[in-house]
């Protein structure tokens, strides 16, 4: 049977910093999905959840505050929800693009943990940030339970949370088992729920996992030929604003990772994008990573527009 399954990571821009937002922009995201389901690939969808874990985090610890005899929601458990919230609004949101274009399939959400190592570097190093600002009372109580705070200027501060690579997805067997029924499956969103091991007990970790990084995890793991980033650009750019501006189209993973060696993209955004298209390709034949923007996905997959990545 031909290998058509396609992993789509879906960028902030396909959502939104709102209930309302993103009630709206999902549907865009949706149109995508839906396009890439009348070309016969079989669909496994990943999503950033930065604003949205945020809100959830702020709110939990807002409650919190508010009445006593609750307490903050561990990052784990924000993202857990987060999962939830978004999968839901994607849910309906492709079902409903489907059905008026003819098309009935299943679309399941699959709340999906990530393995990381506890000796990960990352956890010395915090990179996210996350949820509300804070004073600076505020920020010494953070600092007192032993987590990590960052200044945010005139704002105040702001926690920030270390960001570990992905070692294995445990739901993978679920997601593989959908994918192979020619289902609709989200899973792994922002990233996954990261956990530790503890005998047979997974704790949920104080992190957030780049989603890019699972995103090339999850498609090797299906064995996927294609990894889709759907983001707001057409395609990415170095020597952005000067003379020697250039668009990337067809490159190769060794110029790929030439380009990163050469700090050409930016650290937090585009930089792990690149890094997880050059594992991904690099990790099996004949597969192919695209970056490009949401209303570009045909054009992407067919390989006339985006940033295209084969080994």
């Amino acid at each position: 049977m031909q290998n058509n399954k396609i992993v789509v990571a879906l960028g902030r821009n396909c959502f939104g910093d709102t209930f309302p937002e993103q009630k709206k922009n999902v549907t865009k995201a949706a149109k995508a999905i839906a396009n890439l389901v009348e070309e016969k690939y079989r669909v496994i969808i990943t999503h950033s959840n930065g604003a949205q874990i945020g809100m959830i985090q702020t709110a939990m610890t807002e409650f919190s505050r508010l009445d006593k005899h609750y307490t903050a929601a561990p990052v784990s458990l924000c993202g857990a929800m987060s999962q939830g919230y978004i999968g839901y609004d994607l849910q309906n949101a492709i079902r409903s693009e489907l059905l008026a274009r003819g098309i009935y399939k299943t679309v399941s959400t699959i709340i999906t943990q990530v393995r990381v190592d506890p000796f990960d570097k990352a956890f010395n190093n915090p990179t996210k940030v996350i949820g509300r600002h804070m004073s600076k009372e505020d920020a010494d109580i953070e600092e007192e339970k032993g987590n990590h705070v960052i200044s945010d200027g005139e704002n105040g501060y702001r926690r920030i949370v270390a960001s570990p690579k992905p070692i294995d997805i445990y739901e993978i067997d679920a997601i593989r088992a959908l994918t192979d029924a020619d289902q609709i499956v989200i899973a792994a969103g922002g990233g996954g729920i990261p956990v530790l091991e503890q005998g047979v007990y997974l704790k949920g970790a104080s992190a957030i996992i780049e989603k890019d990084y699972t995103a090339a995890k999850l498609a090797d793991m299906l064995d996927a030929k294609k990894l889709l980033f759907l983001t707001e650009t057409d395609c990415l750019t170095i020597h952005t604003g000067t003379d020697s501006e250039q668009k990337l189209g067809k490159i190769s993973a060794a110029d790929a990772l030439n380009l990163t060696k050469a700090d050409h993209f930016e650290a937090i955004t585009t930089q792990p994008k690149m890094e997880a298209s050059i594992a991904f390709v690099s990790a099996g034949a004949d597969r192919t990573a695209i970056i490009t923007h949401v209303d570009k996905v045909l054009d992407g997959v067919k390989e006339k527009a985006g940033t295209i990545i084969k080994s």
